[in-house]
């Protein structure tokens, strides 16, 4: 469900004050690469897409650097019901077998790429659409994955799922030369030119690590990172988020979040942010004001 403040008239003086209030901000992140990973409810409502494509252009406008990495979960479901197949995770990774790849990268690199760009633009943007296999800027090899509680060395494949070996940052930079808005799917290529579906917040994560972003925000469907009590953790350090994955507070389709952001706060990107993608304008809020919406991971 979409939250949002009631609707009334906002004065033009208060306005006025809401731009000045943001200036500081603008400042500091100035010239700044930003990494969104765009998902959940923001991607398949229709009123918070167009929130998210609006933030995103404002952010460019003011100079920043937005960089946008999706995913396609809900859309990847529906097609595969469509053609008789069943969605299935190990780990919070999508088992993907060569039919299911097909659909994947239909739905990743055509379908939902094309939308958000399409968006953006009609917003005033000059976003470009990207999978990894453009330029060979996402190389990776199949990831095998260690069964939780097994001994070491027992492994599960999970078919043509990604493991990142590296990325170029060159063709990202040359867009930004151009003001142009990436926007990626989280498709990588092997040596011998392999499809591999990628987790997008592994991709994201990376991407802000390579580019040495100044943020990596996450859209989620949650409010943040919670307790075992249901409770928001807006502040958290990378040992707190080790603590609460080994009491099994952090688990399944939020571990590879997780690990991503923790590798992000690790890597150089000075902060983390775990954020409720189903709050309007939720990237206005977190990065242009002091009312943030979700979790900050800082990288100390």
């Amino acid at each position: 469900m979409t939250q949002s403040a009631p609707h009334q008239d906002v004065s033009p003086a208060r306005k006025a004050e809401i731009l000045a209030e943001a200036l500081p901000y603008i400042k500091r992140f100035f010239d700044k690469t930003i990494v969104i990973k765009y998902g959940g409810n923001a991607m398949t409502d229709p009123h918070l897409k167009d929130c998210f494509a609006r933030d995103v252009v404002l952010l460019k406008l003011v100079g920043l650097n937005p960089v946008v990495v999706h995913g396609g979960g809900p859309q990847i479901e529906n097609l595969l019901a469509r053609v008789g197949k069943k969605g299935e995770f190990i780990q919070g990774m999508r088992v993907t077998d060569a039919e299911t790849m097909e659909v994947v990268e239909m739905v990743l690199g055509g379908q939902v790429n094309k939308e958000i760009v399409n968006l953006i633009n009609k917003h005033g943007g000059k976003a470009v659409g990207l999978t990894g296999k453009d330029a060979g800027f996402i190389r990776a090899k199949k990831l095998l994955m260690q069964k939780q509680g097994a001994p070491e060395g027992d492994l599960i494949d999970v078919g043509q799922v990604g493991e990142i070996t590296g990325i170029d940052p060159s063709l990202i930079a040359f867009l930004d030369q151009g003001d142009f808005i990436p926007v990626i799917a989280p498709i990588g290529v092997g040596e011998e030119g392999e499809t591999y579906n990628i987790n997008a917040d592994v991709v994201a994560g990376k991407l802000a690590e390579i580019l040495k972003a100044e943020k990596l925000v996450l859209l989620t469907n949650t409010p943040g990172v919670l307790d075992k009590a249901g409770n928001l953790l807006t502040g958290l350090t990378p040992r707190q988020i080790d603590d609460l994955v080994a009491d099994g507070t952090l688990s399944g389709g939020m571990l590879p979040k997780i690990g991503s952001a923790l590798d992000a706060a690790r890597n150089g990107v000075k902060s983390v942010h775990i954020i409720d993608g189903r709050v309007e304008h939720c990237l206005l809020l977190e990065i242009l004001t002091d009312h943030g919406v979700g979790t900050m991971i800082k990288s100390k």
